[in-house]
């Protein structure tokens, strides 16, 4: 069995960055770039446009095609508004229990890489280990987008790319794509006391709302993918924000909405559908100005044929892990869209832990977690 001691040293290190993703995380990159400099790698630092985040890559071993990649993020959402029963940002252990904010999502994941990390230096690799360590996951996927351009240069083609996201250490071949959408419904500014003379914003939001609802609807009947629990496409309004003043008609109302598509309804397709939702609603109301759909952000799908060779490898690593696809959003999409054969394990329940307060991780998973590890130590030191 695995010893963790080493993991959980690292683990105590990495919490203790309150790396929240309105902070800075250019404190726990220095400790990661020194901790695998120390270690043998070749380290790029790859800096956000206003150089206060940073991700980075890092790779040991032969220049060569094939290996394995590594990836994490490093930021975690806010802790604020919760109620924890210890500090946060503190790593605590109770039994076979340890807690921090992102001891699940997902730093306890990154621990187990940079041991292993620590542990290649000496190793005969026969193929390269890299690692790809990000910011700003937790707010859509926005650091790896702008990292992107630089990392596609550096990462080569390994054999295999593991995104270390939550999965209870199965491996998980597929997740939903996801795009945010801000859209702008127009009224007419009035007095209250004449408001039948005027439109008003909310309303032509209302049947906004109500044709998405309609869409849902249609949703549902298909495309399907029985592996996911909700095995169809998603639209969901999350935010209303309209009107200035009871006595005033609202002369806009703005909605905050995404979707989340399976790889069979394109996001291009879902994101027409809306728009004609937009064309048609405006139409009803003449003399408001059209509806404004902007796209805010968007992330790819991940769709892995369970028959390839790296699924089948990734099976192996994980000792004999089955195979699953995960309801949220990760990076493994991005590295897919390379053309690189991307899956995701890691150790933890996003369910039971994920985002929330007293936020933990089993020791048990931290040690499936490294004998993953082993494992693949073991792939780069014999073929590769």
């Amino acid at each position: 069995m695995p010893d963790i001691s080493r993991v959980l040293e690292i683990l105590d290190q990495l919490i203790g960055f309150p790396t929240v993703s309105l902070e800075s995380n250019l404190a726990l990159i220095d400790f990661v770039a020194d901790l695998l400099k120390n270690s043998g790698f070749e380290i790029t630092r790859i800096y956000s446009s206003d150089r206060l985040k940073a991700g980075l890559f890092a790779s040991i071993g032969p220049k060569i095609d094939g290996g394995i990649c590594l990836s994490a993020h490093t930021d975690v959402v806010p802790v604020d508004g919760q109620i924890w029963t210890q500090d946060p940002f503190a790593l605590s252990i109770e039994k076979d229990r340890v807690y921090g904010r992102g001891t699940t999502d997902m730093k306890g994941s990154l621990a187990c890489a940079l041991t292993l990390a620590e542990r290649a230096k000496d190793q005969p690799l026969k193929a390269p280990l890299s690692l790809s360590i990000s910011y700003d996951e937790e707010i859509g996927c926005v650091g790896i987008q702008e990292m992107m351009p630089e990392l596609k240069l550096l990462i080569g083609a390994p054999r295999l790319v593991i995104v270390g996201e939550p999965t209870g250490m199965q491996v998980a071949i597929g997740h939903k794509g996801k795009t945010a959408l801000d859209v702008t419904c127009f009224g007419e500014a009035g007095h209250s006391a004449l408001s039948p003379d005027f439109i008003n914003g909310i309303h032509v939001a209302a049947e906004f709302v109500s044709q998405i609802r309609h869409l849902q609807t249609m949703l549902a009947q298909g495309p399907m993918d029985d592996a996911y629990r909700i095995p169809y496409s998603t639209v969901h309004i999350g935010q209303i924000e309209g009107g200035r003043a009871l006595n005033i008609v609202p002369a806009e109302c703005v909605l905050k909405m995404e979707f989340r598509h399976l790889s069979e309804a394109p996001a291009s397709q879902l994101l027409s559908e809306i728009e004609g939702i937009a064309k048609r609603v405006s139409t009803s109301f003449p003399n408001a100005k059209p509806i404004i759909v902007k796209q805010i952000n968007a992330y790819p799908g991940l769709n892995m044929d369970p028959a390839n060779s790296a699924v089948t490898l990734a099976c192996e690593l994980a000792d004999g892990a089955s195979v699953t696809k995960v309801p949220f959003g990760t990076e493994a999409g991005f590295f897919a869209e390379l053309g690189l054969n991307t899956v995701v394990i890691g150790p933890g329940d996003m369910a039971l832990d994920g985002h929330k307060p007293d936020e933990g991780i089993s020791k048990s998973e931290l040690i499936a977690c490294c004998a993953m590890m082993d494992n693949i130590l073991n792939t780069l030191t014999t073929d590769g």
